[in-house]
This record gives C-alpha cells, structure tokens and sequence, in this order.
C-alpha cells in the first residue's frame, strides 16, 4: 500500500503539473477549497503520521491555508520524499513491528496510544480518500484526472510499468 500510495501520488501529481497555477490555486468544491490546499493537506498529514511511526511527536497544530511550499514542484517533491519515506519504513516492517504501539500527539496536552498495524491502514484510507477528492476536483480542469486503480491486478502491469519504472519500484514488489 505504500507503493500504491507513491504510485498514485505520481500519477496524480503529473496531471497537476499540467495546471497553470491560476487552476491549481481556484476555488473548488470539496473539502479543502482547492486542489493546491488539498495536495498540501495529505502531505501534511502524511508528515504527522510518518513521524509519529518513526517515534518523533509532531504537533497536529497545522494550517493548511499557509504551507511552506511556495511552487508546485516544491510540493510534489516534498511528498516524492514523504512518499520514499513511507516505503522504507514499512520495507522495514516485520510482523512482531506492526502490534508496536506509538504515540500521536492529538494537541492540547492530548496522546493517544495506538497500534502501527491500526496508524497505517488509517494513513492510507486517508490518502485515499484526500486523493478521490483532488481527482473530482481536477475533472473541473483543463487536464483530465489520471486512472489511481490500476496498480494491484496483475493483467493492469502493463498499465503502471512506466510509472514503476520511473519510482525505481519492481512489479514483484507490488504485490
């Protein structure tokens, strides 16, 4: 799912390339106003939750409206790297590692305790689903939003080995 996850953000991420700033900043329907605020919400959340597997306590505390990105290829290579980072840690996982409890800091003096095998399916049904909502939001645009489901069926190979190829992923590893 890691794989998955940098995968779809590529593909994702290559059709907002494609914007003119002027579309990647409009005003659009969804829960965050526009496709630039939802491009830098999953990489900001993805950041809390990566921490927190690595055992660092960030501050939930963010502004999605002010980001530290000023262009989009500064925001698309910042989630390259959170992505890369993802998968190594879970390439490192061991069955033993996934019932390992970590602490996330929920603000306001507030920690919650949880599981890494309950953190990573929540980190990615999150991406998931920040990702579905940048998809509508880019058929609003000039460029038309790529295929995300053709990465776990073997007869889709075909359909992703330019990208696998491009992340330096191996199709054994996708499964």
């Amino acid at each position: 799912m890691a794989r998955n996850n940098a995968w779809s953000n590529h593909r994702l991420h290559g059709a907002c390339a494609c914007l003119p700033p002027h579309e990647l900043h409009a005003a659009r329907t969804g829960f965050f106003p526009s496709l630039w605020l939802t491009l830098s919400h999953i990489l900001l959340v993805d950041g809390y939750y990566i921490d927190g597997l690595h055992g660092v306590l960030a501050s939930p505390e963010m502004d999605e409206a002010v980001t530290p990105w000023t262009t989009f290829e500064e925001l698309a290579s910042a989630q390259r790297a959170s992505d890369a980072r993802l998968v190594g840690f879970c390439d490192a996982l061991d069955p033993a590692n996934l019932a390992t409890e970590i602490v996330l800091d929920r603000g306001g003096g507030v920690h919650h305790r949880e599981r890494v095998d309950r953190v990573l399916p929540h980190l990615f049904l999150h991406q998931i689903h920040h990702r579905g909502q940048a998809h509508a939001m880019l058929s609003g645009t000039s460029v038309p939003p790529p295929q995300l489901d053709e990465f776990l069926l073997a007869g889709d190979a075909a359909l992703r080995a330019e990208e696998l190829a491009a992340l330096e992923f191996e199709e054994d590893a996708t499964r």
